[in-house]
């Protein structure tokens, strides 16, 4: 490029930091990358003419990349139509830093929780020592996979938890230990590696709280690396005798030609129950959003990107809950 001070701006240069600027910040289809903003607009290369209103664009969308992603940029004004246009330093090193960290955010959006269907399970399961399974199935669909793909690059978060408080069997007691106690909260991201949260760092598929040590979690699994079958993402036992092979597992995978993200739960009792248990557990009132019952229960919720900087182009995704 010829971008240096003291000489002429050229307009392959500025359409160079603005396509760059664009892979994150537009509607460019580049996988992991993309908010889907308005692009910034590109300058006729016939004529030449770099304008201060082009770079005052540029300049205020790396200024709001930076407050988007909490990524340190140079200080600089954006210049005024009359004013000489002198070098901007340091923007071809501050497109770079804000491109890696362009799936971090200072903040996220208000935790969406107005899912529809049925989330708990509120008739009793199983019989004596029979083996027994609760599947819960919970969709989460965007408008379209464009926006899907805004939601994730922009730092969405899709969170999973369960719950049941209903304690009148033998194994209710476990299972309610198992659901509240070791299984936590589950959050996917984008899977694009790490990113930085509101202050908290999510790897894929993030297990935050619970003391339980799960079998099975994949951290390195999120939004972009999953596929249409099912991926086991997490399994976590319970751990008391006799009651151990009990456990709760959560299969993801995409679906609606990348508008879906479908998570698939299960709560498995292999039975077989000895003199003194048993495997049947209680039923209970049902969850309405985030507010549980004592039923058995598994809840979906998401957190959308903040839309303090950026619009919200990844719109209002809904989700939708089944139990069989």
């Amino acid at each position: 490029m010829t971008y240096t001070s003291g000489s002429l701006i050229q307009a392959a240069d500025y359409n160079g930091f603005a396509g760059n600027i664009n892979a994150f910040w537009g509607t460019t289809v580049s996988g992991s990358q993309g908010w889907g903003q308005a692009n910034v607009a590109f300058v006729n290369a016939e004529f030449g003419v770099v304008t201060a209103t082009s770079w005052a664009t540029l300049v205020n969308n790396l200024a709001t990349a930076s407050n988007q992603t909490g990524q340190a940029i140079t200080s600089r004004t954006a210049p005024v139509t009359g004013n000489i246009v002198s070098i901007l330093a340091n923007v071809a090193t501050d497109i770079t830093n804000l491109t890696t960290s362009s799936a971090n955010a200072v903040a996220s959006g208000t935790q969406y929780t107005a899912w529809t269907g049925t989330a708990s399970k509120t008739s009793a399961t199983g019989s004596g020592s029979t083996p027994w399974t609760i599947t819960f199935t919970n969709t989460v669909t965007w408008a379209s996979a464009d926006a899907a793909r805004y939601f994730w690059n922009a730092g969405g978060l899709v969170k999973w938890e369960t719950s049941k408080t209903a304690d009148t069997t033998a194994a209710d007691t476990e299972w309610n230990d198992l659901a509240n106690t070791l299984v936590g909260d589950i959050y996917i991201s984008n899977g694009a590696g790490t990113q930085t949260i509101a202050s908290v760092p999510y790897t894929g598929t993030t297990k935050i709280g619970g003391t339980g040590t799960p079998t099975t979690l994949l951290t390195t699994v999120g939004w972009y690396d999953l596929t249409t079958s099912d991926t086991l993402i997490y399994q976590q036992y319970a751990d008391t005798s006799p009651y151990s092979g009990q456990y709760i597992a959560i299969n993801a995978k995409t679906a609606g030609a990348g508008t879906q993200l479908v998570l698939t739960t299960t709560w498995v009792d292999p039975g077989g129950s000895t003199t003194g248990s048993s495997d049947d557990i209680s039923g209970g009132t049902a969850t309405t959003g985030i507010t549980f019952g004592t039923a058995p229960a598994t809840v979906v919720t998401y957190f959308p990107p903040s839309s303090t900087y950026l619009s919200a182009a990844w719109g209002t995704p809904t989700v939708a809950a089944t139990v069989a």
